[in-house]
């Protein structure tokens, strides 16, 4: 009779609970915090349904709450109009101005379709990245709502490329200088941030919070909890009054359920979208200085190609540093190698020190079995199978010789 009792208890309980406690979990594995369902879903609609000559006047608190939905383009009048409409609904639902319930929203999708189509380049060798970091490999999808896959995004406050690293983060896991930018490799770029995510996962315990650090900072998400007293995001969002947590950070999480859910479910909506394919490259490490433009005419490359497949490198730079580690479509890969031994007989002969052991470059490697647009090489290094063989590579090209 008792564990009947306290059976019913346990429901009941169950029942009444507050809902903050639970949380829907979409097939993807993340977490939608209670309360931000409708946020999700508000989001959706900004990346799926409606284009950049559509604004949404909704409430920022509650995100369901659409107001008015105004066909207008971005100039000077379309800007006196919006405003019109603002102050029209502040007066018509009583609204006070200062509780910032009227906030106005232009639609993207043309610019997320853009960034979809771009990420085919990417995305099989970014999930490879997460995947052997032990790491949810949905994060592959973020720079959608970083950047939208624009590999020359920067911001006004100095952040740059898909991921819009800032230099200060930046450089604890790139190389940033006047002759490379390592942000501006998607690849590169993807492990740091699966470095970065990892650290605020391992820091904070849960990927609302670690993924919404990736915008405010390991930090500032601390200060939020410790003023909340709570670990729930969609409490911190209610509760945490600051004004670095602006509408960016507080929209971060909800906006990448939004774009993973749209992504993995994209040929059901956008049946007419053609994912930019991936270009297979190999990987060659230059263990001498070498001039540019002699490398390129020997194996037959424009200078064009040659940065679309380098994006970190400076434009202006005409001599490549040691230690750059160059991409290269397979057929173009053995010519540039050649050149880069002439370059090394050359500069020995001249007198310059022979390789040591030390700073013997990593062989070149083809890109893995996924024939991915950019890396082989997850995190620093690639990883070794029985045979001594990297993962998913051809047989290696020696660079150098002892």
């Amino acid at each position: 009779m008792l564990s009947i009792i306290a059976l019913c208890a346990a429901l009941l309980l169950s029942f009444f609970a507050p809902s903050s406690v639970h949380a829907a979990r979409p097939a993807n594995g993340f977490a939608i915090p209670a309360g931000l369902e409708g946020a999700v879903e508000f989001w959706k609609q900004i990346f799926a349904r409606h284009d950049s000559t559509t604004v949404l006047f909704f409430d920022p608190i509650d995100h369901a709450t659409v107001y008015q939905t105004l066909k207008v383009v971005d100039s000077p009048d379309g800007r006196i109009s919006i405003e019109k409409e603002r102050r029209r609904i502040l007066t018509d639902y009583d609204l006070d101005e200062e509780m910032g319930r009227v906030r106005v929203q232009r639609g993207a999708r043309e610019q997320f379709l853009s960034g979809l189509r771009i990420a085919g380049r990417y995305l099989p060798e970014m999930k490879t990245i997460f995947r052997d970091a032990g790491m949810p490999t949905d994060l592959a999808y973020l720079p959608l709502v970083e950047s939208s896959f624009n590999l020359n995004a920067r911001s006004p406050v100095g952040a740059a490329g898909i991921w819009q690293f800032m230099p200060e983060t930046g450089k604890k896991f790139l190389r940033i200088d006047d002759t490379i930018d390592e942000r501006l490799d998607p690849i590169a770029a993807t492990r740091a941030a699966a470095r970065l995510l990892k650290e605020n996962f391992q820091i904070l315990g849960s990927w609302p919070l670690a993924i919404t650090a990736y915008n405010h900072g390991t930090e500032g998400i601390f200060r939020a909890i410790e003023e909340t007293g709570s670990r729930d995001l969609a409490q911190i969002i209610r509760r945490y009054k600051s004004p670095s947590f602006g509408f960016a950070s507080q929209n971060f999480y909800v906006e990448f359920l939004a774009v993973v859910d749209l992504a993995k479910n994209s040929e059901r909506n956008f049946p007419f979208l053609r994912p930019d394919q991936p270009t297979a490259l190999r990987e060659i490490a230059l263990q001498r200085a070498l001039p540019l433009q002699p490398a390129l005419r020997s194996a037959s490359l424009t200078s064009r190609q040659f940065y679309q497949w380098n994006p970190a490198l400076n434009p202006a730079v005409q001599t490549l540093p040691a230690g750059f580690r160059v991409w290269l479509a397979p057929d173009k890969s053995d010519s540039f190698v050649g050149a880069q031994k002439i370059a090394v007989k050359t500069q020995v002969k001249s007198g310059n020190p022979r390789v040591t052991p030390k700073n013997r470059p990593a062989d070149a490697r083809t890109v893995s079995k996924n024939k991915t647009s950019r890396a082989v090489i997850p995190a620093q290094k690639a990883k070794a199978t029985k045979g001594g063989k990297a993962k998913g590579d051809s047989r290696p090209v020696q660079l150098a010789q002892r």
